[in-house]
């Protein structure tokens, strides 16, 4: 199959690269509820069929999210992935944004990944995810994308092309945030174990990290002793940062109004990330990753929220008293 891949003009100060999920969110809405049109003693032959109130496309996937937030805070970064042939509209958002799209590999048989929500009014749901074009992932390496990088982040997509871009990332030296998130239960113990021995950071909620644990067999000390750096979230509780067995305590930004959850994870990612690469503290980075999660959670979809720099400093100095001021320079660092 013949590779179109979507041109941009590349710039100078690349820092970060993105492997991950593309994908597109389909969230239908049913304005009853799914158990009083399902028949318990009539499970083994379920025929039903739910009529729908609305349906938004929503852009999304774990490395769209990481990059959209990215952009807000005009950090550059390429996304090393596949998209299908629906993928245009999308791909203009990011690049409006100032992100590198040029390692997206339009696959011309398929469409983007796409997951297919219905809730119900008691907020339960019911989905279809197909694959498409991540299904291609493991085909795709990262080894042309990394000279001058000084971050990769490896985050759920096709297992093997997680696999494999750790390894990529490894042999180039390349400091990576392993991220393997919803992955975990199709991962090996030993892809797992290898992620995690080779990372700078290791990134998890607090039931990824249980997972994990349980997996691999290792305990929170030994993975804190492999990687670098550990960070576990907690939700509206916060989140830990470990390192050179110190832990530091990030706390939460509580909500203007809660829309919707979803996203949140990969919004406080790009927090760590400036951590990496923008010379920010960790104290520094992991509040700014509240924040930025806090700002998803506040708008319906993972790429609706926005903000102007002088918002999220304003913002982010009356959340964090402590810390006032932390984000001039930063945005005054001519990135």
């Amino acid at each position: 199959m013949q590779r179109r891949s979507i041109s941009r003009k590349r710039g100078t100060d690349l820092s970060i690269v993105l492997s991950g999920s593309l994908a597109f969110d389909y969230i239908m809405n049913f304005p009853g509820y799914f158990e009083d049109h399902i028949l318990p003693d009539k499970i083994h032959v379920l025929n039903v069929s739910f009529l729908v109130e609305s349906m938004d496309r929503q852009r999304g996937g774990v490395a769209g999210n990481i990059a959209y937030n990215l952009g807000l805070l005009q950090v550059p970064c390429r996304i090393v992935a596949p998209a299908g042939t629906d993928f245009d509209e999308y791909s203009g958002e990011l690049e409006a944004l100032g992100v590198d799209v040029s390692g997206i590999w339009i696959v011309d048989d398929t469409v983007t990944a796409s997951a297919f929500i219905t809730t119900d009014r008691a907020d339960n749901q019911i989905t279809g995810f197909f694959p498409g074009a991540m299904s291609r992932a493991g085909e795709m390496s990262v080894v042309n994308n990394v000279d001058g990088v000084r971050l990769g982040v490896v985050s759920p997509t096709a297992p093997e092309a997680m696999e494999r871009h750790v390894r990529e990332f490894s042999e180039a030296s390349v400091p990576y945030i392993y991220d393997p998130g919803q992955q975990i239960v199709s991962l090996s113990p030993q892809a797992l174990r290898d992620g995690i021995d080779n990372a700078t950071i290791v990134v998890a909620n607090d039931y990824e990290f249980a997972l994990i644990q349980e997996k691999t067999g290792l305990s929170r000390e030994s993975i804190v002793e492999m990687a670098t750096y550990v960070v576990i979230t907690f939700g509206e509780l916060g989140s830990v940062i470990y390192h050179d067995g110190v832990s530091c305590d990030i706390p939460a930004v509580p909500p203007e109004q809660l829309v919707d959850p979803t996203g949140a994870g990969d919004a406080y990612r790009v927090g760590l990330i400036c951590a990496m690469t923008m010379g920010l503290s960790w104290e520094v980075g992991g509040r700014l990753g509240a924040l930025m999660a806090t700002y998803a959670i506040e708008a319906k979809g993972t790429q609706a929220h926005s903000f102007a720099p002088e918002e999220l400093t304003a913002r982010f100095d009356a959340s964090f008293p402590d810390f006032a001021g932390a984000l001039v320079d930063f945005f005054n660092s001519g990135r």
